[in-house]
């Protein structure tokens, strides 16, 4: 009764201690690297404030959506698999929102998903299935494949109406079936593509009230993301990433990256082989020398000229969708990439490839939660072991605790800007919801990157969406 195995309990007791102690000290460690590198982005968020290099949240007074002129054609890309309940919706906001001539809507459908066609075809209850700028797609393979697959696909059609009408697009747009765009940002992105090659404008998650700490998290996440992280990055000059949606691309450079991509007997400018290859598309430009642009524009409503979006709301939609995110950037990032290019690059990388080393510290952190207790349970039941913690872990513990702290508030500054009070006091509340489906998505992508070295297929592993933001303009109690 008194032993477990050969060890006596209170030898039990002590290896507790010492695993207690072994955790104190990787995760302080990495928590204070952590910290360091989100302080310095920080730092200079606040310095481009105060030298009004950046200027939160710029207004400007668009006219009409359809009084705006573009520079040139337009195509929009939306790859599309099992999206009957939000395609024919997104199609009917965008070409209302959007109503210039000279864009083009490409809709990729696979020919075995028949009720997705049948929304596209339809075009949601406007009938905008019957707006001539709207381009349903059939993809000829069985699907899903891969997004960049479906991708590639639309992008021969586009290339094909091309060649036919003796026209060339001016640029490019990504956007995907759950998103409902600003009627501004056609006519923002176009100019802007007019002196850049890639541009990418914010994502804005739309908080759910069925679901306020899953899908809620990821309004604290991209906002703090998108109004901070990536505003430094472009102001550093940095390769930006696309986020695949709300994001364009000037015309020839898609052009280029295909040429490139034929070369190594590939088709098309998506990289079909890769979860992420939005996020890998827009590092691409940059290292090629095209110019990008992060673009955060609010209308004279104080608007923000984003994409709006219900992200996952429930939890193993998130993790499966962060798996793929991590799996993607993270492992395929690495492999496909490297490490490359000037040292604002390589930085970016590495914060970028964090995910399964936050995964794996987190959990660390967690698990000295589950240790504590066992440890107390064995004081309460008269155990008198007790390992003081030397000065220097005893430092790193309070950095890491104050550094928290800083994180936190910034989360609430940040949520609270964009969403209200009550939002940004929920984001606090999340970072422990977040934390765990970082770690259970680190695990699942680490294991999912494993099977494709072993020889398994990359398969779009993707979202399915059953309601979108525009259908809750006309129902709010949907």
């Amino acid at each position: 009764m008194g032993e477990l195995g050969l060890l006596t309990m209170p030898q039990v007791w002590r290896l507790l201690q010492v695993v207690e102690h072994e955790l104190l000290l990787f995760a302080a460690f990495w928590f204070i690297l952590g910290a360091i590198d989100e302080l310095t982005i920080d730092v200079a968020w606040l310095w481009l404030r105060l030298t009004r290099r950046i200027v939160p949240d710029r207004r400007i007074v668009p006219d009409g959506p359809g009084n705006v002129d573009l520079s040139g054609p337009l195509a929009v890309l939306v790859p599309a698999w099992h999206e009957a309940d939000v395609i024919g919706v997104m199609i009917a906001h965008t070409l209302r929102a959007w109503p210039q001539p000279a864009l083009r809507l490409y809709v990729g459908c696979y020919r075995n998903d028949p009720d997705t066609i049948a929304a596209a075809m339809r075009g949601g209850m406007d009938g905008a299935g019957s707006d001539s700028r709207l381009r349903v797609v059939i993809h000829d393979a069985l699907g899903p494949t891969t997004k960049a697959d479906c991708l590639n696909r639309l992008y021969a059609a586009l290339c094909a109406d091309e060649a036919r009408g003796g026209f060339a697009y001016a640029g490019i747009i990504l956007h995907d079936a759950e998103d409902m765009v600003h009627p501004a940002a056609l006519a923002e992105m176009d100019r802007a593509l007019g002196e850049v090659e890639f541009v990418q404008l914010p994502v804005r998650p739309e908080p759910q009230r069925a679901s306020p700490w899953v899908a809620g998290h990821y309004t604290d996440e991209f906002t703090e993301a998108h109004a901070k992280s990536l505003v430094v990055r472009d102001m550093l000059g940095a390769a930006l990433p696309a986020a695949g949606v709300g994001c364009g691309f000037a015309r020839g450079t898609l052009a280029r990256l295909a040429q490139v991509r034929a070369g190594a007997g590939h088709h098309g400018p998506f990289a079909a082989e890769c979860l992420t290859e939005d996020y890998e598309l827009g590092l691409l430009v940059g290292r090629a020398g095209g110019r990008s642009r992060f673009l955060r524009l609010r209308d004279s409503n104080g608007e923000l000229i984003a994409t709006r979006a219900f992200f996952p709301a429930t939890l193993d939609e998130s993790v499966r969708q962060k798996t793929r995110w991590i799996h993607g950037i993270a492992l395929q990032g690495w492999e496909r990439l490297g490490w490359g290019g000037r040292a604002v690059d390589v930085w970016m990388a590495l914060r970028d490839r964090r995910g399964p080393l936050i995964a794996l510290v987190l959990a660390a952190a967690y698990g000295l939660f589950v240790v504590e207790g066992l440890l107390q349970v064995a004081r309460l039941a008269g155990w008198t072991g007790y390992a003081p913690v030397e000065p220097a872990l005893r430092h790193m513990l309070e950095f890491s605790f104050a550094a928290l702290v800083w994180r936190a508030t910034l989360r609430f500054g940040f949520t609270a800007h964009e969403y209200g009070l009550a939002e940004g006091l929920r984001a606090v509340l999340r970072i422990p919801v977040a934390n765990l489906i970082a770690i259970m998505a680190g695990r699942r992508a680490l294991t999912a990157y494993v099977r494709t070295l072993l020889g398994g297929k990359v398969h779009w592993d993707k979202t399915h969406h059953h309601d979108h933001p525009a259908a809750r303009l006309s129902d709010p109690a949907r």
